[in-house]
């Protein structure tokens, strides 16, 4: 009750429609304003807590851009609720939304697939490409799926693309904003291999996860800091800023 007392105050929100969500337990779908397509979430998993970080809290339109995104990655998509978030406040971007876990990809493709500017990817993004990682559930629930480098056969793992190699794919010069939540996996994405891609990228709006697998700071900032980004706090995630560019 003090979360939902909260969540009324604070937010727009009519108080019923708080509570439908808080009690994810008889619906499957919901429509909220402003966002074009329902939005089918599963019950009793993390998937009500991201809905309440991104549409309730409002997370990602804290990002103090002053340009309007063409280009938007979304690494580590989930059930796809930040591209939709994106594809809804940037209608003339092109959003490209990464997952490399079978269910959450699902739910991804199922939410996304009336947002003809969000392309999905079933992938796991790394500073090297194509090669077979594992996806691990380590108890974080839906939201915490981790990958691992595997000497398994590719039938039983993941294929990762690297940032580059999604650049040229999809003939990428520049990427507006990069949202990166991954689990972890920041820390080899920003260990190597990055000279190519940091350079180009206007916004980076990363979570960092050093309580899942410790050096994920360390190995962000030890990358950034040769590059001539602004530093900004918003709720969980830490926004960078090229001023190159």
């Amino acid at each position: 009750m003090k979360t939902l007392l909260k969540l009324i105050k604070k937010h727009p929100l009519s108080g019923g429609f708080i509570f439908i969500l808080l009690n994810f337990k008889f619906l499957n779908s919901i429509s909220i304003p402003n966002i074009k397509h329902r939005i089918f979430l599963r019950k009793r998993t993390s998937d009500v807590a991201t809905f309440i970080q991104i549409f309730v809290n409002q997370e990602y339109d804290r990002i103090p851009i002053k340009f309007s995104p063409k280009t938007i990655i979304d690494l580590g998509g989930n059930i796809g609720l930040a591209a939709i978030f994106f594809a809804n406040k940037y209608p003339e971007s092109k959003i490209i939304s990464i997952e490399p876990e079978d269910s959450n990809y699902k739910m991804l493709a199922k939410n996304s697939r009336n947002h003809k500017n969000i392309t999905t990817l079933n992938k796991a993004i790394s500073n090297e490409n194509n090669i077979t990682v594992q996806v691990e559930d380590n108890g974080y629930g839906k939201w915490g799926f981790m990958t691992k480098k595997t000497n398994s056969s590719p039938e039983n793992g993941i294929k990762t693309i690297s940032i580059d190699s999604l650049m040229k794919q999809n003939t990428i010069s520049i990427i507006d904003i990069l949202k990166i939540d991954i689990e972890g996996a920041e820390k080899e994405l920003f260990e190597s291999n990055y000279e190519s891609w940091i350079p180009k990228t206007r916004c980076i709006v990363i979570e960092l996860h050093d309580r899942m697998k410790s050096g994920c700071s360390k190995s962000f900032f030890k990358c950034i800091s040769e590059y001539n980004f602004s530093f900004n706090i918003r709720g969980e995630n830490i926004v960078m800023i090229n001023n190159d560019i």
